[in-house]
């Protein structure tokens, strides 16, 4: 059995004994073309994720998503799209030392060239946000690969997150924050300076990424978050569930969430923030701008 990251860290599946590795690369390009190469290339076209020259730094986590992406990224390299460079790189902030083992022996077999550098934000999380931890941990990781990525030489850093990470954030932003947010494609750093951040990922599927990892035999870890692990509850793993019920009566239900953020009309909107400024439709009414009822 092992447990698979991005499924709410306790989603047990029994592996098959892992595959040679140049069956598992054929498989990407061949058994999930449709899936997985051909989501991955046409997320890549669509946001123009990869430009000629680009030095991305691809960050590994150990679990699924990041080992896929990473596989991905040498396949699209391999086969010549365009003329870019790779540097894969794994943070440690705190493993326990059979996830840090994991981490390598998977980047071993999948001839995945990691650089592994350490922090301690597990430990710092748990000290000033131990109870609502994600949040923290995420923004001083995503911080932490920032400055890694920098210091390599590289203007993208490169995420894992998939289409069922994107949509399930769109709905923890309406529900629990009152706000209509997403996951973009691409984002400038404010912080970081030149440096872009990807999400090559964001058209394939939990699913998808599942059967391809079951199949291949990889032992991904879980979420290695050992702050997160003392918790009894996730919102995310309710919002994930309500969208599998939701798809019992609107089959496409999570297609509908992930391109209501491409048709936003603001035509209809009672308020909407652009940057730091916040705007209502009664502006546009005051400036004669309201065609609504026209």
């Amino acid at each position: 059995m092992t447990r698979l990251a991005g499924s709410g860290c306790d989603l047990q599946i029994p592996l098959v004994d892992r595959k040679p590795l140049k069956e598992i690369e054929r498989s990407i390009i061949k058994t999930y073309r449709k899936e997985l190469w051909a989501r991955f290339n046409k997320a890549v076209r669509d946001f123009q994720l990869i430009e000629e020259g680009d030095r991305i730094a691809v960050s590994i986590s150990g679990g699924k998503d990041s080992l896929l992406m990473a596989k991905l990224f040498q396949e699209m390299k391999k086969h010549g799209v365009c003329n870019f460079d790779l540097e894969f790189i794994a943070m440690d902030p705190g493993f326990h030392k059979s996830n840090r083992e994991l981490l390598i022996d998977n980047c071993r077999y999948l001839e995945i060239p990691v650089k592994v550098f350490e922090s301690r934000i597990f430990d710092i999380v748990d000290n000033i946000a131990p109870d609502y931890p994600c949040y923290m941990c995420a923004r001083m990781r995503r911080g932490a690969l920032y400055s890694k990525a920098q210091e390599l030489g590289c203007n993208k850093l490169a995420l894992g997150h998939h289409f069922d990470d994107i949509i399930e954030t769109t709905l923890m932003n309406i529900f629990y924050a009152g706000t209509f947010k997403t996951m973009r494609p691409k984002l400038k750093s404010t912080n970081f300076e030149n440096m872009e951040l990807i999400r090559p990922m964001c058209y394939i599927h939990e699913k998808d990424i599942i059967r391809y990892t079951v199949n291949s035999g990889i032992p991904a870890m879980n979420c290695g978050c050992v702050v997160a692990a003392k918790k009894t509850s996730s919102k995310r793993r309710e919002i994930k569930e309500l969208i599998d019920e939701l798809r019992k009566i609107i089959p496409m239900v999570d297609a509908s969430i992930f391109n209501s953020a491409r048709n936003v009309n603001l035509d209809s909107l009672i308020g909407w923030q652009l940057n730091d400024r916040k705007y209502s439709f009664l502006d546009q009414i005051d400036k004669g701008e309201d065609k609504s009822l026209i």
